[in-house]
């Protein structure tokens, strides 16, 4: 078997493959096994997440359906299980978030290519493969830029997507699948920050936000025409826009552009509660500017934007903030709102949306079933037309379909 593809996927292909039996070849096209896995969860690795069957696919935006045959055989808990086993203790997080404890992707990486080794898997580093070898309607091997052919009876495609290119996820397998007739869904980059034209977003770049929610009005979600509400969480500001996981999250489920976002900054407390709150401050610091009165509320750099959205300048005395004014206050910090006009791009993609049609594969197996297409072929990973929300979903996604296009018994493909 030859898997091209160094990532998670590959990896855990490579690995299953070698308990089954097979003399297995990894092809890599960068100068190490798993760059993109060190980048993860900012290079902490967020391996998995703890949630239930029900919840965790809930998670999953596209063909949920398509990993249901895969579940049984690896998921969360069978991934940590088998990190472990392997050495690497784990914990958890908040929202379910799996970590290695050291707090280092490194150790995930290097812990499977040890094992690779130790599996007796043949490692070819800086070979990147151009094509798929046919003869007859079966894979016969792999060329790869130099020209030279890799025998095989078996091929695994874990080329990733397009999202980090630097890393080598330049599209590379989608490509040999339309070489070879397969039908691959359209792609766009997926958990990427979203673009504002707000003049004030730039006053607020690198500002972080913990404790928060946001909602998105007027345009249409692939969950449909209904505004979309995130459950608490944290966003960042950008220099042109807004990032952090509940942003990333939304990125995902967007399906046109513009639209607006609003921002609950105080979602712990209800409109009565609030004003209390402002009624409070405002008189205990009656002689005091506006902006001074109210500087326990917010961060300082994000409290004029605040009261600008609010109406209410600056320096206006605090005992000059009538009811009309603090209720507009309220509302610009239950729903600070700006506009959003696009995304960013592959470059800071998290994952890439689209892939290949997963209708052309056994999901037992995720080999090609489609007719006329050459038999031995099978995809596993950010290639597929599968994705998922952030909190380590996406990774059990390239791990589970990694293990099941690696599982299969040597016997029957010689039969």
């Amino acid at each position: 078997m030859v898997v091209v593809g160094g990532g998670p996927a590959g990896m855990m292909a490579a690995l299953r493959a070698a308990q089954r039996g097979w003399h297995v070849m990894l092809l890599e096209r960068n100068e190490k096994l798993g760059k993109k896995l060190y980048i993860t969860g900012k290079g902490r690795c967020n391996l998995t997440n703890t949630a239930e069957k029900e919840p965790f696919f809930r998670h999953i935006l596209r063909n949920p359906r398509f990993l249901l045959s895969a579940w049984p055989r690896m998921n969360n808990v069978k991934l940590m299980d088998f990190m472990e086993g392997l050495g690497v203790p784990l914990k958890e997080e908040r929202g379910g978030r799996v970590f290695p404890i050291s707090e280092k992707a490194s150790d995930i990486t290097r812990t499977l290519e040890r094992e690779l080794h130790v599996r007796g898997v043949e490692i070819r580093l800086n070979c990147r493969v151009a094509a798929i070898v046919t003869q007859d309607g079966a894979v016969t091997g792999v060329q790869d830029t130099q020209g030279q052919v890799y025998a095989a009876q078996h091929v695994v495609i874990a080329t990733g997507g397009f999202s980090y290119p630097a890393t080598g996820s330049t599209g590379d397998g989608m490509d040999m699948a339309r070489a070879l007739g397969l039908d691959v869904t359209p792609c766009t980059p997926s958990l990427v920050s979203l673009t504002s034209p707000e003049p004030w977003v730039v006053q607020l770049a690198g500002l972080t936000l913990k404790n928060v929610v946001v909602r998105a009005h007027g345009f249409k979600l692939k969950s449909g025409k209904k505004p979309w509400r995130s459950e608490v969480g944290e966003m960042l500001f950008t220099h042109s826009g807004v990032s952090g996981p509940l942003v990333l999250s939304l990125s995902a489920l967007v399906e046109q552009y513009p639209f607006t976002l609003s921002i609950d900054l105080k979602p712990g407390m209800d409109e009565q509660e609030l004003d209390a709150r402002l009624l409070r401050d405002l008189e205990e610091n009656s002689r005091k500017q506006a902006l001074n009165a109210l500087s326990g509320l917010l961060p300082a750099s994000l409290l004029p934007v605040v009261l600008q959205q609010a109406g209410i300048d600056d320096s206006q005395p605090a005992n000059q903030v009538d009811r009309a004014a603090r209720h507009r206050l309220m509302e610009a910090l239950k729903g600070l709102t700006l506009s959003i006009t696009g995304s960013g791009g592959y470059e800071e993609a998290v994952v890439t949306r689209g892939g290949v049609d997963v209708r052309q594969l056994d999901p037992r197996d995720m080999s090609v079933k489609l007719e006329g297409a050459p038999r031995g072929l099978a995809f596993a990973g950010e290639v597929l037309d599968v994705d998922a929300t952030t909190g380590g979903f996406n990774l059990t996604i390239a791990f589970m379909t990694g293990y099941c296009a690696g599982d299969i018994d040597p016997r029957e493909v010689k039969e």
